[in-house]
């Protein structure tokens, strides 16, 4: 027994049969909207050739029969003057070649059209052309300004009243006005309708477009944000380890002559610190490439926290400079992000403490948690021998921008000068209170 691949449990074929059924999906439809849009397409590209064509077919619909039927224009029992064919054509073309600026002009080509009607009143003659009247009044309401709509229908109105007049006694006024007026308000409506769909289409259109650029524009924020972290992250990463290892190279290279043990030891500090930056950025470009096959995903381990401060002041250490940590509160129930933004901060801290102070300085590093306050305080002693560089009064470079950026995260404060009695101070304020539930968390949570 064949099982059909549409007949799945759950499935009902009702659906597809109700969307096959819709108005919009049957293939006259689907070739009217094809024709639609070509014609569309053609008159942006000759907006005149469609205004010609309208001409054109009016002309052979209305104004030719006046011309071939000659005993029909003289009407119902020869109420309407008759008048020879060229005085015909002459109105023809007063009441039909206006209609080529329905759409640029649309309040003179009315005004024109209803001219030439009542022209034609007075004359005493009717036409089947007459029907351009109603077209310019379809093309007022579609194109033009509508607060001069109700001038041009009480003008459509007063002439078709007026030619009501002129129909024989064998036809009821009110028919023949009822039927008149009906025609008024189908071009009336049928303009209003086709301006308001085009509205509407215009709107969802500029709508499109803004959510479009919206979507770009966060693309491109959301890109900018990522680099800046992964510039952050970069930053802390080599920037700690090249510092520390340009420190042991400096140090090994003054010792190689003197003590040789000193220099070996140099050596391997530099090969511990250069394989742990390796595996720093192994790990961030690790979480931050895209597996789409992932047959052997890389090794990933949590971010460094508080519990690997020790580890890090041991690295600088063996850099020279000597580190005492103090720690209070209860650091290790700290939120992970928390923990991580406190060990980047601590990293940068005693990077440029290493870096500006040298080998021979002491660094007193303090983490405590009070209420819902953490603070950081990072002093070093000043350069203590030759390998220091001066530091500038004011150290604005990535590095005291990035912490300012890590503690901005939880509405902290960064400030870093040289301390009064000599070296320098960096102290860290981070607020620990949880950002209050909104009313989306809320619904999430339910």
């Amino acid at each position: 027994m064949s099982i059909d691949d549409n007949a799945r449990p759950g499935a009902s074929p009702e659906p597809l049969a109700a969307e096959a059924d819709l108005p919009w999906n049957h293939p006259l439809a689907r070739w009217l909207s094809r024709l639609g849009r070509r014609i569309k397409q053609g008159d942006r590209n000759h907006p005149w050739v469609l205004d010609a064509a309208v001409i054109a077919v009016v002309a052979l619909m209305f104004c030719v029969p006046d011309l071939v039927h000659d005993h029909e224009r003289r009407g119902f029992d020869n109420t309407f003057a008759h008048l020879p064919w060229p005085a015909t054509v002459a109105l023809q073309a007063g009441l039909v070649l206006p209609l080529f600026w329905r759409r640029r002009r649309p309040a003179a080509a009315f005004a024109v059209i209803a001219a030439v009607f009542f022209v034609q009143l007075t004359l005493g003659v009717w036409l089947r052309a007459d029907v351009a009247l109603l077209i310019a009044l379809y093309s007022m309401v579609l194109h033009g300004q509508l607060r001069r709509l109700p001038v041009a229908c009480g003008v459509t109105a007063l002439a078709l009243g007026l030619l009501t007049l002129r129909l024989p006694s064998g036809v009821s006024v009110l028919d023949a006005l009822f039927f008149l007026f009906s025609t008024i308000t189908a071009a009336v409506a049928l303009g209003l309708a086709v301006r308001i769909r085009r509205a509407q289409l215009a709107v969802l259109r500029d709508r499109a477009t803004r959510l479009e650029i919206e979507r770009d524009q966060r693309s491109k924020l959301a890109a900018a944000a990522e680099r800046t972290r992964v510039a952050r992250e970069m930053h802390d990463i080599v920037g700690h380890n090249l510092s520390v290892i340009i420190t042991l190279a400096d140090g090994g290279a003054y010792a190689a002559d003197r003590a040789p043990e000193r220099g070996k030891q140099a050596l391997l500090l530099i090969g511990d610190t250069g394989r742990q930056a390796l595996g720093e950025l192994r790990r961030m470009l690790g979480v931050l490439r895209e597996q789409t096959q992932t047959p052997a995903a890389p090794e990933l381990s949590p971010q460094p926290g508080i519990v690997d401060i020790d580890g890090l002041c041991a690295r600088i250490r063996a850099a020279g400079p000597q580190v005492v940590y103090r720690s209070g509160g209860e650091l290790d129930t700290l939120d992970r992000g928390v923990q991580l933004t406190v060990y980047r901060i601590v990293q940068e801290a005693l990077t440029n403490a290493l870096k500006h102070a040298g080998r021979d300085t002491r660094v007193d590093l303090a983490v405590s948690v009070a209420d819902t306050r953490l603070h950081i305080d990072v002093h070093d002693t000043g350069p203590g021998g030759a390998t220091a560089r001066p530091r500038p009064p004011h150290d604005e470079g990535h590095g005291l921008a990035g912490m300012r950026e890590r503690a901005a995260l939880y509405n902290g404060t960064v400030t870093a000068g040289p301390a009064p009695g000599g070296g320098w101070t960096v102290r860290a304020t981070l607020d620990l209170t949880p950002l209050p539930a909104t009313a989306a968390d809320v619904g999430g949570a339910a």
